[in-house]
């Protein structure tokens, strides 16, 4: 199947790329919400579920041999862990999952229960580096190591696809007006990869990564790093030199946070209702609705595109 990023760069082809996805995913314009904001439904990438995990699963898990164990990171109801646990064993992998303690909200706490069910093993340590090191023993036993929320350059290349993709929909008319897409900003793939396909497609549309993570993981000088290392792996593969993000390609907005990773906030649980009301499906806590409450506050000014990166039929497994 033929994605944008291979429709683009018919080199990078050859990248080993397990298809799991059904891509492009929809758009759809938020009337109810105001005549200028949209939602792009990765939430309908995939089977059982979808969401934006799976664009980089498809580049990851391609390149683990079969039936080689496979190790990841993430917090106690971390969607990526879900993901790769769920995505892992379809391929046929034992999948083992190193967690850490979070804030948990009732969607973390309904996900962290369906990982241990998915998982081969999925421990919860009191902390990140703790977790780390236990997925470093298990790399050292052989097991093929895919990284926290799936970012990597190699991973990276699904998202960089969705950013051509949402560029070839622009361009197509849906929407015709989109001046600022809105993502959640957590290990920073997605805005990142999304804001270096724009670019490459010459799409003048801006990136608004809203973080719900420490800064320490999600800052600009991250970002950069791992757009610019995966404009080298494209070329690396036979692609034309990537040029360099500007640096207004991509704007954070760091008051949506709420404190902590998981923790809910007022703005997230209003936004959160207003979208019920307007798609039917719930927002996560800890992504979702703190991103779209910041999606609603652009789309009073610009026509704006909201990133729906969750699939709630993950809390119905």
């Amino acid at each position: 199947m033929t994605i944008a990023l291979t429709a683009r760069f018919p080199e990078l082809a050859r990248v080993p790329r397990l298809a799991l996805g059904a891509f492009p995913t929809p758009i759809e314009h938020l009337s109810s919400t105001g005549s200028r904001l949209w939602v792009k439904r990765d939430d309908k990438s995939a089977q059982p579920f979808g969401g934006n995990k799976i664009r980089a699963l498809e580049f990851l898990l391609a390149r683990v041999s079969p039936n080689e164990p496979i190790v990841t990171v993430g917090g106690a109801g971390s969607t990526h862990a879900l993901s790769t646990a769920v995505f892992g064993c379809r391929a046929g992998h034992r999948v083992l999952v190193g967690r850490w303690r979070q804030v948990m909200n009732d969607a973390a706490s309904i996900v962290a229960e369906s990982i241990e069910r998915e998982a081969d093993a999925a421990p919860v340590f009191r902390n990140p580096v703790i977790a780390y090191g236990w997925a470093l023993a298990h790399r050292l036993r052989g097991a093929s190591w895919i990284p926290g929320g799936g970012t990597n350059p190699l991973g990276m290349l699904g998202h960089v696809s969705a950013g051509l993709e949402l560029a070839s929909q622009i361009s197509g008319g849906s929407p015709d007006t989109a001046r600022c897409v809105v993502v959640p900003l957590g290990s920073g793939g997605t805005a990142a990869g999304i804001a270096l396909g724009l670019h490459i497609a010459k799409m003048p549309v801006r990136v608004v990564a809203v973080r719900v993570v420490p800064t320490i993981v999600a800052n600009k000088r991250r970002l950069f790093s791992l757009a610019r290392r995966t404009g080298r792996l494209m070329q690396s593969f036979g692609a034309p030199p990537v040029p360099p993000l500007p640096h207004d390609s991509i704007e954070i907005v760091h008051g949506a946070y709420g404190g902590a990773y998981g923790q809910e906030t007022d703005a997230g649980r209003r936004a959160s209702g207003r979208f019920r009301e307007a798609v039917g499906i719930p927002l996560d806590a800890t992504y979702s609705a703190k991103a779209f409450s910041v999606a609603l506050d652009r789309a009073q000014r610009e026509p704006t595109l909201f990133w729906l990166t969750f699939d709630p039929r993950m809390l119905t497994r």
